[in-house]
């Protein structure tokens, strides 16, 4: 059996109709940047994040970086962060000529853990920007509480958890700002990149708007700041206005597909070291990735791979150890919780498109496994 890691191609087939005519319809109206299909997504995401207003860029990397620049961050500046998280999280820093400070991970979550943060600010610390990684909100009230007693900004990470809650409350509910990432292969992904800032507050929204046009504010040729070139394109935004009915439906799919291995694994996860992934008290986690942990990750994802399961490994080195942000650690610092993860995590299919045989499947080969004396 063939079970691939993702299906974007059943899941346009789905909505064929649906996508075709929005693509059409913007075509014919010949408004390819910005116009009312951008500005009815930002006002459909923003509602349904817990945001006043939703401004799109090009990329979530886009969003990520000028989220910070929108809320101050300049050179020389540090902005405490996870070390294990896909790139864009610390570049976004970097790019602006501030310092990433890496915080150890929860070994459960894999999101940053709030109880080393205090002890890493520093009178150069400026902002906070923890992720929500695999689909599961980090822990609102502990950032919420450390950025109001410091004085800190607080920007959330959320390009892997759009339609998540924590307590009923959805990601955009607290933070100066969050940021969404509409890649392909997100829960709500496009036909290429895209992003989107989320907050409620209208002076940064506004200057995230002049950010993303090059630094214009009351006329195009008029340049109040130095900005970037980063609109969403109104293709872009009408796929993802397309495919925005679905994504609840979608949603409670992968948790569906979640809660069916957590049953099967369970049979025998203990018994052979496999750590299965935990949803937080209070969390409504989207699974945007189901990772387990294994001792013996790479053994196995060759068996998987052998028996026609993908398999993925987000990710396979923590940031502080990449050559790129070598320079930034600091002395003494130690990260053996995201050490760890980055040696064994694996993440198994769960995408929409998965059926249950498929699911059952990659159980039993998990099982064969380790009844075949693998280990």
């Amino acid at each position: 059996m063939k079970v691939p890691f993702a299906d974007l191609h059943a899941q346009y087939l789905e909505l064929k109709e649906e996508i075709d005519t929005a693509i059409v319809s913007v075509i014919e109206s010949a408004v390819f940047s910005g116009g009312p299909v951008v500005a009815q997504l930002e006002e459909r995401i923003a509602a349904d994040c817990g945001a006043q207003y939703g401004v799109a860029v090009a990329s979530g990397t886009d969003a990520l970086m000028l989220s910070l620049k929108a809320c101050g961050i300049q050179p020389g500046d540090e902005v405490i962060t996870t070390p294990f998280s896909f790139g864009a999280t610390s570049e976004a820093i970097a790019l602006l000529g501030a310092t990433p400070v890496f915080v150890d991970i929860d070994g459960c979550s894999f999101n940053l853990n709030p109880e080393g943060i205090e002890s890493a600010i520093t009178s150069r610390t400026r902002a906070l920007l923890p992720v929500d990684l695999y689909g599961q909100m980090a822990d609102r009230s502990a950032f919420a509480a450390i950025s109001e007693r410091h004085g800190l900004r607080w920007v959330n990470d959320s390009a892997q958890a759009v339609g998540a809650l924590q307590h009923g409350a959805p990601i955009a509910a607290l933070g100066h700002a969050t940021v969404l990432s509409f890649y392909c292969s997100k829960n709500l992904g496009a036909y290429g990149d895209g992003g989107m800032v989320l907050t409620s507050d209208p002076e940064l929204a506004a200057l995230l708007v002049s950010l993303r046009g090059h630094g214009t504010e009351h006329h195009k040729y008029h340049y109040e700041r130095i900005g970037y070139c980063s609109r969403l394109d109104a293709l872009q935004a009408a796929v993802l206005l397309a495919k925005l009915p679905r994504l609840q439906t979608w949603n409670d799919l992968r948790r569906r597909n979640a809660e069916l291995y957590a049953r099967l694994l369970s049979e025998f996860a203990a018994e052979f070291g496999i750590v299965l992934p935990r949803e937080e008290p209070g969390n409504h986690h989207v699974f945007h990735q189901y990772t387990i942990q294994h001792p013996q990750r790479e053994a196995l994802r060759e068996y998987l791979k052998q028996r026609g399961v993908a398999t993925e490994i987000y990710y396979p080195w923590p940031l502080h150890q990449m050559p790129a942000y070598a320079g930034f650690n600091r002395a003494g610092a130690e990260f053996p919780a995201a050490e760890r993860a980055a040696r064994q995590v694996l993440s198994l299919p769960v995408h929409p498109e998965l059926t249950e045989d498929q699911i059952a499947y990659v159980a039993r080969c998990i099982r064969e496994f380790h009844s075949r004396g693998a280990l």
